[in-house]
């Protein structure tokens, strides 16, 4: 059919040049031999993609974690005591063992806790101490964003796969800040500037969570973030180097003085 891109074996168009954004901007398209099965149906526990159909298997994560939805996963770090509540110094302490500066952290403590406690209350009035509780937190789910989380909490890879499918400019197998812009731009959804703003921040806090060298946050630390793994992973790496440093007479080793210089 004229103007239609149909793919294999698909009876429906993905695309029609009559309308250029749809071209520009295609969807995942699972293939015909694909580990990732069911890319449409939402994982309550797992956070999959077509490279780790399994979810993060390293350390036995995932299966740790059964007890949990996606998005709990996704701040049970924070959680140090596990207990169910993130208090703003559990935030500010997580932030601090990840590596991040006090003043870094103590900003992102106050942005999290003041922006995610009230929607994860019970009831109408607001908790006093900023505390999050970890089992309401789909409560903050916000508009204008990916839609990869459902509104349950659970993990929808369809939605996580058409982030890169669609912003990855260049297939590089990941984004870098110009991707995230147009990803950014074109999510927003009408008058919701809560959510814009929300969107905004999460993405800025995920690209100095993860920090990329060479400025492309790749495919499976973004996934890492979804499910809360990569902190995990980065706080060992943090300790490791700093107790490298202090094996050579230095506080803070020199990879993270470098972060820190590229941060302020």
């Amino acid at each position: 059919m004229p103007g239609l891109k149909l793919e294999p074996k698909q009876p429906y168009p993905i695309s029609i040049k009559q309308q250029p954004i749809t071209v520009e901007h295609e969807p995942y398209v699972p293939k015909p031999i694909n580990k990732l099965l069911d890319a449409g149906t939402a994982r309550a526990t797992l956070a999959v993609s077509k490279e780790s159909p399994n979810g993060t298997i390293e350390d036995d994560y995932a299966a740790k974690n059964q007890h949990r939805t996606v998005i709990q996963q996704h701040v049970t770090y924070w959680d140090r005591d596990n207990d169910g509540v993130i208090w703003p110094y559990d935030t500010y302490i997580g932030c601090r063992d990840y590596g991040w500066g006090v003043i870094l952290s103590l900003i992102a403590a106050g942005i999290i806790n003041m922006g995610l406690s009230y929607p994860t209350v019970r009831g109408i009035i607001p908790d006093p101490f900023f505390r999050i509780y970890v089992d309401r937190l789909y409560k903050a789910k916000h508009g204008s964003d990916s839609m990869t989380y459902d509104n349950q909490g659970r993990f929808r890879p369809q939605q996580f796969e058409d982030i890169f499918a669609k912003y990855d400019r260049g297939n590089k197998g990941g984004l870098d800040a110009g991707d995230v812009y147009i990803f950014w731009k074109e999510q927003r959804m009408v008058f919701d500037f809560f959510g814009w703003t929300a969107c905004a921040l999460e993405w800025i806090a995920t690209y100095l969570l993860i920090w990329p060298e060479d400025g492309v946050m790749k495919k499976e630390d973004v996934r890492g973030i979804y499910d809360g793994s990569i902190f995990y992973k980065h706080t060992e790496e943090t300790k490791r180097k700093r107790a490298k440093g202090a094996k050579h007479g230095q506080t803070t080793s020199p990879g993270l003085i470098a972060q820190a210089k590229k941060v302020l």
